[in-house]
C-alpha cells in the first residue's frame, strides 16, 4: 500500500492515500469498524467486515500447516495430542475455530499455541510445538521466509499437511475457499509439496466505508488499478490485486463505485449531465422571459415628462376626431384630466411647457365639445329618416 499510494501522488491521481500503519489484519479491521478510518486492507476471516464494501483484492493468502523435515503426518487428522504453534494468533483465531470445529480437535487433544515468528524455529527445535500454522500469500518473499524457521539440507526439507475437509469448510464458511497448493512450491527438489496439496484459501481486501460517494471510489478503483500496472515490473506481488467478486452476494460486496468502473458502467460526464446541459439554457431563456414580463408589472411607473404629457395630448386629437360613442368621449375627458393633475402636482412656476401642456387640453376639450355637437345632431338626423 506504500508503493501504491506514492504512486498515485507521483502519477497525480484524482485520488490520494493516507496509511495509517497498524500491527496487522485485526488491527486495520477494528479500526476500519469503528469508523476511524475510510479505508482498510483486512483479511476476509478477520474482524468486522459487515460495513465493509470491497474496492479491489490486494492479495490471496494461503492456510499453511508446516511440520519439520521426515514428519509422517499427511493431514490434519493425524494431528492428535499435539501442540500446534499459531504465528499471528490474534488474526487467526476464526481460523483456528473452524478448524476445531471441523475436525473434532478439542477431542483430539489438540491445543494451539501462539508463536511471533522469531520464536518458532526456536519452538520446533525443543519440541515445544510439532508444526507451525500460518496464513500467506505464496510470493518468493514469504515462502524464503518461511523456509527459513525449519532446518533443511540438500535432501529434506519442511513438509506440508493437508486440509483435506477444505470444500467442506469453504461450503460453510464463505470467507474461505478450497485451494490446491501446486507441487514443488515450497521447494523444487525434492518437491514439496510431492503433489498438489489441498488446503484453505482466504484474501486480502482493500475495503471502503459504504458512505463514500461512487465516484471517489471508481476513481479510486481505476488508480489502484493503474498503479498495479506502472509498479508490476518493481513489485511481482502486485499481479495479485485483482477486481473483487462484483455479484450481489459475494462474500464482501464490492463497494457501487467501484463496481461501475469493473463492469464498465461508470456515467461518463456528459452521461451524467448530458441532460442538465441541453435543458439549462432553455430553461434559462424561459425564466429570463417571466421575468422581463413580470418586471413590465411589478416595476415602478415612471411619471411622464412635460414633453410626452404634451405629445400623449396632441394624440388624443385624431381619436376625438373619429370617436362614434359618446361613451368614448368621456374616457378620453378622463386621461385627459389624470394627465392635467399629474402635470400640475409637479408645475413649477415660469415653466413653458405646463402653459402648452394647458393649451392642448383646452383645445381638446372644445374638440370634444364639437364632437358632442355633430354625434347628437347624427342621432337625430337617423330617428328623422
Amino acid at each position: 500500500m506504500s508503493a501504491i499510494a506514492g504512486r498515485l501522488a507521483e502519477s497525480g491521481a484524482p485520488v490520494r492515500l493516507k496509511l495509517v500503519q497498524t500491527p496487522g489484519a485485526l488491527e486495520s479491521a477494528d479500526l476500519f469498524a469503528s469508523g476511524k478510518v475510510d479505508l482498510a486492507v483486512v483479511r476476509g476471516d478477520v474482524g468486522d467486515l459487515s460495513q465493509a464494501r470491497a474496492v479491489a483484492v490486494l492479495a490471496h493468502a494461503v492456510v499453511l500447516l508446516v511440520a519439520p523435515p521426515r514428519t509422517a503426518i499427511s493431514d490434519v487428522t493425524e494431528l492428535k495430542r499435539s501442540t500446534i504453534g499459531v504465528i499471528g494468533g490474534d488474526a487467526n483465531r476464526k481460523l483456528i475455530k473452524v478448524l476445531t470445529d471441523e475436525y473434532d480437535l478439542t477431542r483430539a487433544g489438540v491445543t494451539f499455541k501462539a508463536l511471533a515468528p522469531a520464536d518458532a524455529r526456536r519452538a520446533l527445535d525443543a519440541k515445544d510445538v510439532r508444526a507451525i500454522l500460518l496464513v500467506t500469500p505464496l510470493t518468493e518473499k514469504y515462502l524464503s521466509l518461511l523456509r527459513d524457521l525449519f532446518p533443511h539440507n540438500a535432501r529434506t526439507g519442511p513438509a506440508l499437511i493437508a486440509v483435506e475437509s477444505a470444500g467442506a469448510i469453504a461450503e460453510k464458511e464463505r470467507a474461505y475457499e478450497s485451494f490446491n497448493v501446486p507441487k514443488g512450491t515450497l521447494r523444487g527438489s525434492p518437491a514439496t509439496p510431492a503433489e498438489d496439496l489441498t488446503t484453505l484459501r482466504t484474501s486480502f481486501y482493500l475495503v471502503a466505508q459504504e458512505k463514500l460517494g461512487a465516484d471517489l471510489m471508481g476513481d479510486l478503483a481505476q488508480s489502484v488499478m493503474n498503479a498495479r500496472r506502472d509498479l508490476l515490473a518493481e513489485l511481482p506481488m502486485l499481479a495479485q490485486i485483482a477486481a473483487p467478486d462484483t455479484a450481489a452476494d459475494a462474500f464482501v460486496p464490492v463497494h457501487p463505485g467501484a463496481a461501475g468502473f469493473y463492469d464498465g458502467t461508470r456515467e461518463s460526464f456528459l452521461d451524467k449531465w448530458g441532460n442538465a446541459i441541453f435543458l439549462a439554457p432553455m430553461i434559462a431563456g424561459g425564466l429570463a422571459s417571466v421575468l422581463a414580463a413580470a418586471w413590465k408589472y411589478i416595476r415602478p411607473v415612471k411619471p411622464q415628462t412635460r414633453e410626452e404629457a404634451l405629445d400623449a395630448l396632441y394624440a388624443l386629437g385624431p381619436r376625438i376626431r373619429v370617436t362614434r360613442h359618446a361613451s368614448d368621449l368621456d374616457e378620453i375627458e378622463c386621461e385627459i384630466d389624470r394627465l392635467l393633475r399629474t402635470q400640475r402636482s409637479r408645475a413649477i412656476a415660469g415653466d413653458r411647457t405646463v402653459t402648452a401642456v394647458n393649451i392642448a387640453a383646452h383645445r381638446l376639450e372644445n374638440l370634444i365639445h364639437d364632437r358632442r355637437v355633430h354625434l347628437a345632431a347624427q342621432q337625430v338626423s337617423t330617428f328623422g329618416s
